[in-house]
């Protein structure tokens, strides 16, 4: 038996969310629709340039660990936090959604991470981010019961930024398959694969991720090509499942020589996109660990994520239990 359905590994940081036009994106030198990685002198410039915010615990895989203990799935979080204010909001938020939490907080410098996000009218996010004690995260932290005991291990390409994540990544992935688990990861952002194209490709292809997740700009990056169809063809070859979605087009998912589309759910305001990508695995890997087809999979993910970009901030709102009950999906 299972101790988890999913243990997600990412970089715990308090999300710092602010609204704003195109124009302070400009005058303040942000990429708009990308993360942009700061150090601490520019994250007290854009925090006190910011107007009225909200401050809620974020952070890619722990959104999605979030999303799915509100699917009911049984989540657990690895990710490193400081022993100061934000590390005791990020713990209290992600304990409070039901996911087992118990990485040991730093002690001193660097402070717990936190991103400047600003959502622009058109409800795209442009995140600016100090990484503060989650480069800090290491093969120390991984709890060998947990990373065995998960039906899927799930983390963030963002990873690949702090170095010895890395080493903590890989040897999760070691207990998880020899265990007989799956491993998972999302592509994150177009400039992550970027950066770490050939390292990723590898992931994929040595077999050590199983599953990728990505949106339509990243698959795209990953293969160098600006045909979505090609890098579709691609990626199908390099991992057993991918899951790519494409906004308010929806969602492909491959598995061999099977390919699912998937429609996105119908919204009454796109409010901001943050998290979105982090709800849809969510609600995926759900499905995927508790048995589903991918056609399921992929709407749940589409549920999710469609409920996430009609409200400020990352992190379900409402019970995705619920709303999939009624949506007639669980």
């Amino acid at each position: 038996m299972s101790q988890y359905d999913v243990l997600c590994i990412g970089n715990a940081i308090v999300d710092i969310i602010a609204q704003c036009d195109d124009a302070f994106l400009v005058d303040n030198g942000i990429i708009k629709g990308a993360m942009n990685l700061i150090d601490g002198d520019r994250a007290e410039l854009l925090y006190s340039r910011m107007g009225p915010a909200i401050e809620a615990s974020g952070g890619s895989a722990g959104n999605t660990a979030a999303g799915i203990a509100s699917f009911g799935g049984r989540a657990a979080f690895f990710g490193k936090v400081s022993s100061d204010k934000l590390g005791e909001i990020y713990a209290h938020d992600i304990h409070a959604q039901g996911v087992a939490f118990d990485t040991k907080p730093l002690t001193g410098e660097p402070p717990t991470a936190r991103s400047m996000i600003f959502v622009t009218p058109d409800g795209e996010r442009s995140m600016n981010t100090y990484l503060g004690a989650c480069v800090e995260l290491g093969p120390e932290d991984v709890e060998d019961d947990k990373a065995a005991g998960a039906k899927v291990t799930y983390f963030e390409g963002y990873l690949w930024d702090p170095p010895r994540a890395k080493e903590a990544i890989r040897m999760t992935a070691k207990l998880a398959h020899a265990a007989g688990r799956e491993v998972s990861m999302t592509l994150s952002d177009p400039f992550c694969v970027g950066r770490y194209r050939d390292e990723f490709l590898d992931l994929m292809r040595s077999g050590t991720v199983d599953i990728v997740f990505a949106n339509e700009s990243e698959v795209k990056s990953l293969y160098e090509t600006s045909s979505f169809e090609a890098a579709l063809e691609a990626i199908r070859k390099d991992c057993k499942v991918a899951a790519v979605t494409r906004s308010e087009h929806g969602s492909v998912i491959v598995r061999g020589d099977e390919t699912v589309t998937v429609r996105a759910i119908e919204i009454e305001q796109l409010v901001d996109t943050t998290g979105a990508g982090d709800l849809y695995a969510a609600g995926f890997l759900h499905g995927y660990t508790s048995g589903r087809s991918l056609e399921v999979c992929g709407n749940l993910g589409s549920l999710a994520a469609g409920l996430c970009i009609q409200q400020i901030g990352p992190r379900p709102r409402q019970n995705l239990r619920v709303e999939a009950e009624q949506a007639g999906l669980i």
